[in-house]
């Protein structure tokens, strides 16, 4: 069997790293793509590295641009490696550009497509990342769902016949490098003079708070306000956003940082107080770290850190005060992103599928 992984963003890497591992193991053909979708060093190179992938088989080198223009610039480089390759399956990850745009070039070359974290839905359409996953679960072939909410919707439009319910296969990797980094302190600690527990983590990315400068200077002055340190780790297109319109990311308790490799991350985020993010793969992660969460979105992916209180959704620099600094959420043993076998399974599955 040979399959084709089409990734472009940081937490496609992630994901990726134990699907490779699995993958290798089961001896299957796996050509790596790297559509260059995140072409800074610390949201891409340093990944494949850290987490032991090795360096992509190719590499698009599409950079940033609209999403038409990206997504376009995709579709006409893919298209020649599809046809160079022609695996039994090309597998997206998630709901990103290159996904869409790696799913849309298989189905016209009719390349079977498998879905790795299909079924999620925030019911937000002016979200980009929502129309990348609804279009591409309606493409592909296979329904690679990492939880039973995510099997409900897609039951819900339709889809039942092409799902299987595999598990998260960021929970492999997060479990794995949890324990890793479990007893040694973040280097971020001794490099910003911070106590453990003394202060929070963030990230802001989503276009939805960093592309209006108004949006991006209230969660900014939200984040100054709190009663302890953040850490702002800040994608270098924010802060280009936030210097060109003269926003300031280190003001008040606001510190903002380069981004941490993915072990540094884990570290950091398991030594603070709390996360605040609008990241769905870093909420995920601070569940399974059990390190409680606020999310500066309307709505989220990951409805299951909510239902469970180590995740709460906040917008105002009000709301985002009173989330971060609530009382320790009740401590549980749910597991609903799985057991750290899914990447194994997925593997299986298309295996079987392929047979």
């Amino acid at each position: 069997m040979k399959i084709v992984s089409v990734v472009g963003a940081r937490p496609q890497f992630v994901k990726l790293a134990p699907i490779h591992k699995a993958a290798v193991a089961a001896g299957v053909d796996h050509v790596i793509v790297h559509t260059g979708q995140h072409y800074d060093p610390m949201l891409s190179d340093v990944f494949f590295e850290e987490l032991g992938i090795g360096a992509p088989h190719v590499h698009l080198g599409v950079g940033s641009g609209s999403h038409g223009v990206q997504t376009g610039a995709m579709l006409a480089a893919l298209d020649a490696v599809f046809d160079e390759h022609r695996p039994d399956w090309v597998l997206v990850y998630g709901d990103t550009n290159s996904t869409v745009a790696a799913a849309l070039s298989a189905v016209k070359m009719h390349i079977p497509v498998a879905h790795l974290e299909a079924g999620l839905r925030s019911f937000n359409r002016r979200m980009p990342e929502e129309h990348n996953r609804v279009m591409t679960d309606h493409a592909a072939d296979l329904l690679l769902a990492p939880t039973q909410v995510a099997v409900d919707h897609l039951a819900t439009e339709g889809l039942a016949e092409r799902t299987v319910l595999v598990g998260d296969v960021m929970t492999d990797v997060l479990l794995e490098v949890r324990d890793e980094v479990a007893d040694t302190p973040s280097a971020l600690l001794e490099e910003l003079n911070l106590p453990i527990g003394g202060y929070y983590l963030a990230t802001i990315h989503r276009a939805e708070n960093t592309d209006d400068p108004a949006r991006l200077a209230d969660v900014a002055a939200g984040l100054a306000a709190l009663d302890k340190p953040v850490v702002l780790l800040a994608h270098p297109r924010v802060v280009a956003k936030a210097a060109a319109h003269g926003i300031e990311l280190t003001q008040g308790s606001l510190i903002a940082h380069a981004p941490l490799a993915y072990a540094d991350l884990i570290a950091a985020a398991l030594s603070s107080a709390g996360v605040v993010t609008d990241s769905g793969g870093l909420q995920k992660e601070a569940f399974l770290l059990r390190v409680p969460c606020t999310t500066v979105r309307t709505e989220t992916e990951w409805v299951e850190t909510i239902d469970l209180g180590w995740n709460v959704l906040a917008n105002t620099a009000e709301e985002i005060a009173a989330a971060a600094t609530r009382p320790r959420p009740e401590e549980t043993d749910a597991a609903p992103y799985g057991d750290g076998q899914a990447a194994r399974r997925v593997v299986e599955v298309l295996s079987a599928a392929t047979a």
